[in-house]
């Protein structure tokens, strides 16, 4: 299992069909981009699809705060980053960021992530094997700094 702290995705491409109509990447795609940049690591920590045929069981999504910083264009690479924050028996809390090939941060994200038996579907813990791998990332991350961005709160500050 890939170990690097943090994790980084390989190079993606921003896809034509994901431009809005000011001419950039429209806001859903940073999503996009950094689930794509989960589902690698994922696959090193057993989760791909595979595991959902043999287990019945998956992971879902339960919250995702994203921070956009900079505009991302046709022909843009970016990879993206994960930093396993922490975890349990059911559920992952992690940070991302999106990294421009030209060495700019594009955009942070920091989410939940729950383990899902489809039979419910419900929160259920993780098989033994693949909560293991799961602490070994853990393991390998926690001597990373928290980052800055983790922990905002959003809202309209009120002047006093």
């Amino acid at each position: 299992m890939n170990l690097d702290a943090p994790f980084t995705s390989t190079w993606m491409d921003i896809d034509k069909q994901w431009l809005d109509y000011n001419g950039h990447l429209n806001m859903a795609f940073y999503n996009v981009l950094f689930d794509r940049g989960v589902d690698q690591i994922w696959l090193e920590m057993g989760f791909g699809p595979d595991y959902r045929e043999r287990t019945g069981n998956t992971t879902f999504s339960a919250e995702f705060h994203l921070c956009y910083l900079r505009e991302l264009h046709l022909g843009d690479k970016v990879r993206a980053t994960f930093h396993l924050l922490d975890f349990d028996e059911k559920r992952l809390h992690f940070y991302q960021e999106l990294w421009h090939e030209d060495g700019w941060l594009s955009a942070t994200g920091e989410g939940i992530g729950l383990h899902i038996d489809q039979s419910g579907p419900r929160v259920a813990p993780m098989p033994n094997d693949i909560y293991d791998n799961v602490s070994a990332l853990h393991k390998a991350h926690s001597v990373l700094p928290k980052p800055d961005r983790v922990g905002r709160v959003m809202g309209i500050p009120k002047k006093a």
